[in-house]
């Protein structure tokens, strides 16, 4: 387990986007990432939670306020990054709009629709489009953080998991179109407790929701960060295009009712 408040003070000299990095699996790859050595950029909505937590992760974090949604907010933001670190080695597309009050197919806006699709879809294209000339640069990489929703539902999800089946597609064509300069990757978690330490305290799983999974728990932003901070390495420097499921074998289990 990472503690978040201690920034490693070495630096690999390599600098990272981190989106929707207020909370949650954003913050916790953002935390990794730094403890690795990378300089993190996090970029959120939530400016004054992004501030802070940028503050609480010590000098290699960096925020810039950012709707990934806008591209004139996509287009500063980044230049932001290179007017500030003169550089840019890797992008990871966390940000998402993932309401948990879903709504069924005959109550659906259509506002809503495009605003989940502009986020969680619209969001990573325009930010690989605003970033790949300087990943290319450094023969840089992108992980988009999809779902196991892309690939399975429950009811009245519709919106969601269209953007994230879109977003696994996006990131294929991305791969053959960027590379070999840039690799790009998905990361699809499946139940992942990102609440915050103090809800997870006061609330804590029960056995059932932890045994339910083949490897005997419910995920943590940990689970999801080891696997993104891997695949930015040079350790994954011939694997682009593939969706890597980190879901404690979910996907994986046939379950009858």
């Amino acid at each position: 387990m990472i503690d978040w408040s201690v920034a490693d003070n070495s630096h690999n000299g390599r600098v990272a986007l981190v989106t929707g990095a207020a909370r949650g699996i954003g913050l916790g790859i953002a935390a990794w990432l730094i403890s690795e050595g990378w300089q993190v950029v996090l970029t959120d909505v939530d400016r004054a939670r992004g501030a802070k937590a940028a503050k609480v992760l010590g000098d290699h974090a960096w925020f810039v306020g950012m709707d990934v949604a806008d591209e004139g907010q996509v287009s500063t933001g980044v230049a932001q990054v290179l007017g500030q670190f003169g550089r840019l080695d890797a992008l990871v597309c966390n940000a998402a709009v993932a309401d948990p009050h879903n709504t069924t197919l005959e109550s659906l806006s259509l506002n809503h629709w495009n605003r989940v699709l502009a986020v969680n879809l619209g969001g990573p294209m325009l930010l690989a489009k605003h970033c790949a000339p300087y990943l290319r640069a450094h023969c840089g990489a992108i992980v988009n953080l999809v779902s196991t929703r892309a690939g399975q539902s429950e009811p009245d999800t519709e919106a969601y998991a269209a953007s994230k089946g879109g977003l696994l597609a996006l990131t294929h064509a991305l791969a053959v179109s960027l590379g070999p300069e840039i690799r790009v990757n998905a990361v699809s978690p499946g139940w992942i407790d990102a609440r915050d330490p103090s809800v997870r305290r006061a609330e804590p799983l029960s056995e059932a929701d932890h045994a339910q999974h083949p490897a005997g728990r419910v995920g943590t932003v940990e689970d999801v960060a080891a696997m993104v901070a891997w695949l930015l390495s040079k350790n994954a420097g011939f694997v682009t295009g593939q969706e890597f499921v980190v879901d404690g074998g979910m996907t994986k289990k046939m379950i009858y009712t």
